[in-house]
Order: structure tokens, then C-alpha cells, then sequence
């Protein structure tokens, strides 16, 4: 059984930094050539969104919103997707939750959308203040 589980939100003030951590369990990032790794977000009242993608060769994509701000890496030692979140403001305010997909293109026109993804974490809460 596969399990995602994600750690390290909570409440800061805006220009705070978080990093969220992702291990996984019975899923191995490295295992596989094509896997594509992500987090998203989810405030409420508004659709999950796609922040960061990354692929099997450490290469990351970002969503605009939070580009140069946050850091998506991988330890495949520790099995762990991170997300490194500096500069927070406000709108950063959200549930995060991460992804994989063992078999998608991290850089094809789909890796923000929710339904390309099989393996989902519960969520971490990050709150920012301003």
C-alpha cells in the first residue's frame, strides 16, 4: 500500500520560510525512469493547484505564482520530495498536498492538473499572515 505523507506546514508571518517534507511508503521516487513528483495546493473556495513538479532526474518545474520563491527537490536516500517555501505571503495560504505518478512527462502541458496524479498524501495546512 502506498502512503504519502506530508509534515512541516503551520502558521508564519509573511516573508516567513517553511519547508514541507514528503516520504513515501511503499513507493520509491527513484525506482522509476518517467516518475513525476508534485505538490499542489488548495485554498478554500478555489481549485487544487499545481505549485512545483519534479522528475526522476532532478529537474523542477514551477507554477508562476511561485516562481523563484519556492524550491522543489528530492533526497532519493531518504525517499523524500521536499518543498522549500521562501518569501510567503498571504496568498500562499493553503492545504499542500503532494503527488506521483510513476509514468508522466513532468514537463508535458498536464503536470499541474490534479487528475494525472495516483498517489496523493492527507495534506499540510500552511497559514500566512501578513
Amino acid at each position: 500500500q502506498v502512503q504519502l505523507v506530508e509534515s512541516g506546514g503551520g502558521s508564519v508571518q509573511a516573508g516567513g520560510s517553511l519547508r514541507l517534507s514528503c516520504p513515501a511508503f511503499g513507493y520509491t521516487y527513484s525506482r522509476y525512469a518517467s516518475n513525476c513528483a508534485v505538490w499542489f495546493r488548495q485554498a478554500p473556495g478555489k481549485e487544487r493547484e499545481g505549485v512545483a513538479a519534479i522528475d526522476s532526474d532532478g529537474s523542477a518545474t514551477y507554477s508562476d505564482s511561485v516562481k523563484g520563491r519556492f524550491t522543489i527537490s528530492l533526497d532519493n536516500a531518504k525517499n523524500t520530495l521536499y518543498l522549500q517555501m521562501n518569501s510567503l505571503k498571504p496568498e500562499d495560504t493553503a492545504m499542500y498536498y503532494c503527488a506521483a505518478n510513476p509514468n508522466h512527462d513532468c514537463f508535458s502541458n498536464s503536470w499541474f492538473l490534479s487528475g494525472a496524479y495516483d498517489y496523493w498524501g492527507q495534506g499540510t495546512q500552511v497559514s500566512v499572515s501578513s
